[in-house]
């Protein structure tokens, strides 16, 4: 996946590069920067003391002594000023130059903090959609997975009316669902789930399992392409789009039966923006389906139903509320 979001603590991550929000001297602070200079010992500050320190948005790499990595990079973050001293500009700057600094050293894995969140007061919820929409723009022409590594759940948080929005979509289709599988279950009455999560009596075919066979439709594969070239986009700006690696994409490509991930099918369907019922139809495509006995499908069918679909918009709700993230 190009871009992941996780919980760790960015000291153990076994990355080609992780990157230090660092002061300008780069001599070591706290936050962050104490982490990773304690965790690699001695002789990262040692070779720090030969960079003449680094300005704002700028970035320089060194060795990772005794992290699990291979290299350290260095930004300088700007200090929240409420908006008024072009930190935006700054901040993105710190993301472009890392970014570039791993590409010339061959890196192929890096890791983030949420640059300039901590102590230098940058809003959490903004510092998430620079870090995003900037790492997104260098992925769009160039291949690297990069994390974006964050301590609590509160640097990764959507605004509260859409929590809302979607805490009671859940409520009112959850809710529905569960109360009539409660009542079937109480009356001893059967209940099958049919692919767009409504109830429905099992059905009976009168065609012969020879004629059945014979009615295959196109898979997921040959759907998907088939969509994209209706789109008329490129397999690039769709896999991208979907926050899918490429050599995951190349798989499904090549292989007509491939069955994808029911995770991988939705980002896929999310980046050609799909409607509710032809998303629906590329999941069955998978041998998937969006069940209101499922949050996570909940929550991804409200994204859809609502035309919004910005992958890391719909990663940051599912995040919200403790379910397994796309792509």
């Amino acid at each position: 996946m190009p871009i992941q979001i996780v919980r760790n603590d960015i000291t153990k991550m076994e990355c080609d590069a992780i990157v230090n929000a660092a002061n300008p001297t780069l001599l070591g602070g706290g936050g962050v920067d104490g982490a990773i200079h304690k965790a690699a010992g001695s002789g990262l500050l040692r070779e720090c003391r030969t960079l003449g320190g680094c300005n704002t948005g700028e970035a320089k790499i060194t060795g990772a002594y005794k992290l699990p990595c291979r290299y350290v990079i260095h930004t300088v973050g700007p200090i929240w000023k409420n908006g008024c001293d072009r930190e935006e500009e700054k901040l993105r700057s710190c993301y472009r130059n890392s970014l570039i600094l791993a590409k010339e050293h061959d890196c192929e894995t890096v890791a983030f903090p949420l640059i300039s969140s901590g102590v230098y007061g940058y809003p959490k919820e903004e510092a998430l959609y620079v870090a995003v929409s900037e790492i997104s723009r260098f992925l769009l022409e160039n291949e690297m997975t990069v994390y974006i590594v964050v301590y609590d759940k509160s640097a990764y948080r959507i605004s509260k009316k859409l929590v809302r929005d979607i805490a009671e979509y859940i409520d009112e289709h959850y809710v529905e669902t569960h109360q009539i599988l409660r009542s079937a279950q109480f009356f001893n009455r059967p209940v099958e789930k049919c692919a767009k999560g409504s109830m429905s009596a099992p059905m009976e075919s009168e065609a012969s399992l020879n004629e059945l066979v014979g009615q295959v439709d196109e898979s997921f594969t040959q759907m998907l392409l088939r969509k994209i070239d209706e789109k008329g986009i490129t397999d690039a700006q769709c896999y991208k789009k979907a926050n899918v690696d490429r050599k995951l994409f190349s798989k499904i490509r090549n292989n007509i039966n491939y069955k994808p991930r029911k995770a991988t099918a939705i980002a896929l369907a999310i980046s050609l923006e799909l409607d509710l019922a032809e998303a629906s139809d590329l999941l069955q495509k998978a041998g998937y389906a969006l069940s209101h006995s499922s949050k996570f499908d909940i929550i991804v069918e409200y994204f859809i139903s609502k035309r919004e679909y910005d992958i890391f918009t719909i990663n940051e709700a599912l995040f919200e509320f403790d379910q397994p993230l796309l792509g």
